[in-house]
């Protein structure tokens, strides 16, 4: 008679326990190389930042001969050191929660010192905000970061009739949705077939979304009423047989809130960077003199008449 086994309870319940236990984290939160942390963070806060186990940061602080737990604050110290020991650095976030009217020249001074630059709010440009672009993001055709601390340096809390926002995105993927913004800049780029170096292959045909390019007896067409100026083409070309010019796709208008607008693109493709801002001074100026006080752009724009606003950035985009 053969016989039969139990399992023992035991075994069981430390299988339970056992799938209780989360599995230890492989991501950090480490950005170029710099760890951000405020006042009493926590040695698993930690941990979890460098994606690392409690354990692993209590044994370096044990081996520097403090004794410490998963619950236990850090002093900046013991930050740095354990930081050091992961390879990183370190920086400490401060917030500020109240700050006495009469003290605020003192405490921008203070922040400034500190390489800190305060936020705007009421009836001036705002702070200009970019998606990651062309040196992250593989879709980008234009640097977003350079071209919205340019923006930044050159507009930023220039007092208006009304608040005033700018939008800058990498790509016609258009992931900051730049058409929401009173102006609004997309990468994009003028492309040209170079016949020598295709090779018929039909890979731009399939990677162009707007069906503007066509393939077909050993050449290839291109639809520049459909064309969007997207650089598709050129970054899925194998034999770089579509070369792209990294231009600025600029909208005017954009509203999003109780009323919605979607900006609008009355300029071609804008090629360099100094008609961009000579446009963009164009609009904002318009926006300034013709402006009733509490009015946004769009609304402007639909009281004044957009035939005007378009010989004025269309004089800026010439150059006269």
């Amino acid at each position: 008679m053969a016989k039969q086994f139990k399992k023992k309870k035991g075994s069981q319940k430390k299988k339970q326990l056992q799938s209780n236990f989360p599995a230890k984290k492989e991501t950090s939160v480490i950005k170029d190389g710099v760890i951000s942390y405020e006042e009493g963070i926590t040695v698993g806060e930690l941990a979890e930042k460098l994606g690392q186990t409690p354990a692993n940061v209590i044994k370096v602080l044990f081996l520097l001969g403090t004794m410490v737990t998963i619950n236990s604050s850090l002093n900046d110290e013991q930050v740095e050191l354990i930081c050091l020991e992961y390879g990183c650095e370190c920086e400490k976030h401060v917030p500020v929660d109240e700050v006495n009217f009469e003290n605020i020249e003192e405490v921008r001074v203070a922040l400034a010192d500190g390489g800190v630059k305060p936020g705007v709010c009421g009836p001036r440009v705002r702070t200009v905000t970019a998606c990651q672009g062309n040196e992250v993001c593989p879709s980008g055709c234009i640097n977003t970061y350079e071209l919205a601390k340019k923006l930044d340096e050159h507009y930023f809390g220039r007092e208006l009739p009304h608040k005033f926002k700018f939008g800058v995105t990498g790509c016609q993927n258009n992931c900051l949705k730049a058409e929401e913004n009173d102006i609004g800049v997309k990468g994009g780029m003028d492309v040209t077939w170079v016949e020598d170096k295709c090779i018929n292959c039909g890979v731009c045909e399939k990677a162009c979304r707007m069906g503007a390019i066509s393939c077909a007896n050993n050449t290839v067409t291109i639809d520049r009423t459909k064309c969007n100026n997207c650089g598709r083409c050129v970054k899925a070309c194998p034999t770089e047989a579509w070369e792209g010019q990294s231009g600025y796709i600029v909208s005017f208008g954009g509203l999003f809130g109780n009323q919605i607008y979607k900006g609008e693109q009355l300029l071609p493709l804008i090629k360099d960077e100094e008609t961009l801002f000579r446009v963009t001074d164009a609009a904002i100026g318009f926006f300034e003199k013709n402006a009733n006080p509490g009015e946004r752009f769009r609304l402007t724009l639909q009281r004044v008449g957009e035939d005007e606003f378009r010989k004025a950035i269309k004089a800026a985009y010439e150059g006269k």
